[in-house]
């Protein structure tokens, strides 16, 4: 069994990006730009922008953080990013998730300039992604892509089930694989599937993204198989400084025996998603996409 080091390839991108940024900077053009936009004092989403901060540091990025009072309206915040969209000295921004109730996150979503959407969220990224066009992809799914480039695992003509048919992770992870290149037989599977241990049991390649702790257990995989648990759930814990652990979507230890290769949580999948997104700020800035 391999356990597969998301920081061992997140940091080998990040040394990859940064040799581009000061290759860029030599030939006299701007550092990319990264804006990112913070409603509220929502805990996790101040540690991630804060993560994000940091790494944009590491390759060279110019970062701005915009932080905002729960209580804006969506009319202010959709004037801010309509501000950012026309600001030339930006190259991509994000609107960091989850919003207060009373903005929607499907208006700003849609809100945002394709062209500088790098959490690849917008529907027109979205549709470009299913018809197989250079697109920024969402974090999550181009992280695991990395993973499984990174490790040399194969994929053509394996089985692969996905459990969880989120927009975020589940159902891109499910087209990207299906696709020429990466070229699996995928079952995109959920709450309402039938005979879904049965299902998971015969893939080779497993991800779980449902956020349940511990949902797939040994039972449910095949020996040999390469599982990718993107979950990650907090519980309290009396073995820890802190009082609370983390755990993955895959009960580790009794499956982890079972497996060729497996993500743990954390340090797997988790370290892969900051540099997604500086992969496709450094697009953005490169005008790879739109041109």
């Amino acid at each position: 069994m391999i356990r597969i080091d998301g920081k061992e390839v997140a940091n080998s991108l990040k040394a990859e990006i940064a040799a581009e940024v000061n290759e860029l900077v030599r030939a006299g053009k701007p550092a990319p730009h990264l804006v990112a936009i913070l409603v509220g004092n929502d805990g996790a989403s101040q540690t991630y922008v804060g993560h994000k901060e940091k790494c944009c540091g590491e390759v060279g990025f110019r970062s701005t953080v915009l932080r905002f009072d729960e209580n804006i309206t969506e009319a202010f915040l959709l004037s801010e990013i309509r501000r950012l969209n026309d600001d030339p000295d930006v190259d991509g921004f994000i609107v960091q998730l989850p919003l207060p109730a009373h903005i929607s996150e499907q208006k700003v979503t849609e809100a945002i300039d394709p062209k500088k959407d790098v959490d690849g969220f917008h529907p027109v990224n979205t549709g470009r992604m299913i018809n197989g066009l250079p697109a920024y992809l969402p974090a999550t799914p181009d992280g695991i892509l990395e993973l499984l480039k990174y490790y040399g695992i194969e994929t053509a003509g394996k089985n692969c089930a996905v459990i969880g048919r989120s927009n975020i992770v589940g159902r891109p992870i499910a087209n990207l694989l299906s696709q020429k290149g990466w070229d699996c037989t995928v079952t995109l599977c959920h709450s309402r599937t039938k005979n879904l241990k049965e299902i998971a049991a015969q893939a080779d390649i497993l991800i779980a993204a449902l956020g349940k702790a511990e949902f797939v257990t040994a039972d449910m995989v095949k020996e040999g198989a390469v599982v990718i648990d993107v979950g990650i759930t907090r519980v309290k814990s009396d073995k820890t400084k802190s009082g609370w652990k983390l755990l993955g979507d895959v009960k580790f230890d009794e499956v982890a025996p079972k497996c060729s290769y497996i993500t743990p949580v954390p340090g797997g999948v988790g370290p892969m998603t900051i540099i997604s997104l500086m992969k496709n700020t450094l697009k953005a800035a490169k005008k790879e996409i739109y041109g």
